[in-house]
């Protein structure tokens, strides 16, 4: 099984040397997190960052990808949620028996109230 959520980073580097610059001061670029196995500790992350294929508290997570990154993070980006077939029905599975959880009905609905449609099967 093998998923992972996958967002745009846009960072400033400041170099702390004096007499040192650099050009670009920003740059983009794609970070990779992976996804915690369905219903073991983690699996929620997309309940609790997420809203509508958006990451859901925009200082708050830039925040975290800074103590990640440990660099200035300006903004962070949503992209996808990449995962296999075998990780996708896990994830469909745990979500079906926790929908009282999500407040929804179905999976379906879970998935689109988190992810958007920003699933990417591979």
């Amino acid at each position: 099984m093998d998923a992972r959520y996958v967002f745009a980073v846009r960072f400033r580097l400041d170099p702390a040397a004096e007499g040192v610059s650099v050009d670009p001061g920003e740059f983009e670029t794609r970070l990779a997190r992976a996804a915690d196995p369905p219903g073991e500790e983690g699996w929620l992350f997309f309940r609790d960052n997420l809203w509508r294929g958006e990451v859901n508290d925009d200082e708050h997570f830039r925040r975290l990808t800074e103590e990640a990154l440990g660099v200035d993070v300006r903004s962070v980006e949503y992209r996808a949620f990449e995962t296999d077939e075998e990780y996708f029905e896990a994830l469909k599975d745990a979500i079906r028996t926790e929908l009282a959880t999500f407040n929804a009905d179905s999976v379906p609905a879970v998935l689109t109230k988190y992810l958007g449609s920003s699933v990417e099967l591979r």
